[in-house]
């Protein structure tokens, strides 16, 4: 039996008995929740006239019921005093609502169970098994979120509010960051941190150090939760071109000092392993749960993400990168990847409005950068789809001319070669992060430390 008649005529006569016992009723719970279609009416009748300023009684209730065909079949006016002489106490209508609560999500879980076995039975339906599945998978995460049937509809001084709220917040806050921190100091000043339901796309040509990049920003939102600080949060890795092991390597190849290329050769002195054991013990406890599943959908990150935001409330996701991930049907077709990818793209900021936390996702650039002598990339140089930059919140580009210049040594001893030494010199260990598109803010430049052998990046001091 899913309904709890009881515990529902219990929760209403407490709250027609003393209209202040209803603030101790969760917000989250609503008139829905009652399995009888009387007691959502009573209940609704009963907010509505709170909120107008009025009490709430059988009389008013009555009145504000008549003309309502289900609350004249139930007896009107008197099923209401009979709630009321029903009452107990007035302590446990938490209590009631938590009970009344419970019963609705297992009656949702079971309407779900059938609506899923009706599509499922349906063979000659259009949607496949992974459409399936991936219904469900929403239907159920937004059952346990609280978000099922519910609108997005916010009035205006409720938005004003929150936006009040947001730059207190940033206030308070000596690092004025607001969003998810990058752990790095000039980046999280222009962006304020990573925001909640922004997307945003890092790009670069191979080498550049993307994936370096990410996995630094996602390492260090995780360890400043592991420390406590506001601006952390647990980080969704999805790695579609790195496996876990070598995503690892690079994060303890990075805390131990110790070039990665030679922790996978193996040439490390003995005493490293005591640098790796305190590397182990100090963050092998960080919320950065890691996904290298390759040729994988941009409905399965959907689904995976919203398990992990259920289960262990992620904070930020990362995907590495864009182009490998897979539109959903049974084949790429190359002729309509740009459709693909911009399809891909809408998904992505889809997810990050949906489970309001950033989403950062890696980019390839066109080989046009390499035709120009000016290498800087540009907008115009995204791959594949201008849906890119359209549906990015912030679009950035890493950029090392240190690898361009490496590249054109001139013959030792000439005038030339002195030179080029100097200008290596110069950009040796210097990576640039080029904020190309910022929706709500500035763009322009931030200068960092990189290096290379320990694919780590820093803050630059100057």
């Amino acid at each position: 039996m899913l309904h709890n008649t009881e515990a529902e005529q219990a929760l209403l006569g407490a709250i027609i008995l003393d209209n202040s016992v209803l603030d101790n009723v969760p917000d989250t719970f609503c008139s829905y929740h009652f399995a009888a279609e009387i007691h959502s009416k009573v209940y609704d009748a009963i907010c509505k006239l709170r909120d107008a300023g009025a009490v709430a009684d059988p009389i008013t209730i009555t009145s504000y019921l008549k003309v309502d065909p289900v609350f004249q079949k139930s007896g009107s006016q008197k099923y209401l005093l009979d709630l009321v002489d029903s009452v107990i106490g007035l302590t446990n209508i938490a209590d009631y609502a938590k009970i009344i609560y419970d019963l609705y999500l297992r009656r949702q879980i079971v309407a779900i169970g059938d609506r899923t076995t009706s599509r499922a039975r349906s063979v000659s339906s259009q949607e496949s098994a992974n459409d399936i599945i991936e219904r469900t998978e929403k239907e159920l995460y937004d059952l346990s979120t609280g978000t099922a049937g519910q609108g997005r509809l916010v009035a205006f001084d409720e938005a004003l509010k929150l936006s009040i709220d947001t730059a207190e917040e940033a206030f308070k806050k000596d690092s004025r960051i607001v969003g998810v921190t990058t752990g790095f100091i000039q980046m999280d000043k222009w962006l304020g941190g990573l925001h909640n339901s922004d997307l945003l796309v890092l790009a670069g040509r191979p080498s550049m150090g993307k994936t370096a990049f990410a996995t630094n920003i996602a390492f260090n939102a995780a360890r400043a939760k592991m420390e406590g600080m506001g601006a952390g949060a647990g980080v969704a890795f999805f790695s579609l071109e790195m496996s876990s092991e070598q995503l690892a390597t690079r994060i303890l190849a990075s805390e131990a000092g110790i070039p990665s290329d030679s922790i996978r050769r193996g040439d490390v002195p003995r005493n490293s392993f005591s640098k790796f054991s305190a590397v182990y013990e100090e963050y092998g406890r960080l919320d950065l749960f890691i996904d290298d599943t390759p040729n994988v959908t941009v409905a399965q990150i959907r689904n995976r993400a919203r398990r992990l935001k259920r289960q262990k409330d992620i904070g930020l996701i990362v995907i590495d990168y864009l182009q490998l991930i897979e539109a959903g049907g049974s084949r790429r077709n190359l002729d309509n990847r740009v459709q693909e990818i911009s399809e891909i793209t809408r998904s992505l900021k889809g997810l990050a409005k949906e489970l309001n936390v950033p989403v950062l996702a890696l980019s390839q650039l066109s080989r046009a950068v390499e035709q120009r002598d000016d290498k800087k990339p540009q907008l115009s140089d995204l791959r594949e789809s201008g849906s890119i930059e359209q549906d990015a919140d912030v679009v950035m580009f890493v950029f090392r001319e240190e690898y361009y210049t490496a590249r054109h040594e001139p013959v030792e001893g000439t005038v030339e070669h002195n030179k080029w030494q100097l200008e290596m010199e110069k950009l040796h260990n210097r990576a640039e992060i080029i904020i190309a598109k910022q929706r709500h803010g500035p763009i322009g430049t931030i200068k960092l430390f990189f290096d290379g052998r320990l694919t780590k990046f820093g803050n630059l001091l100057e």
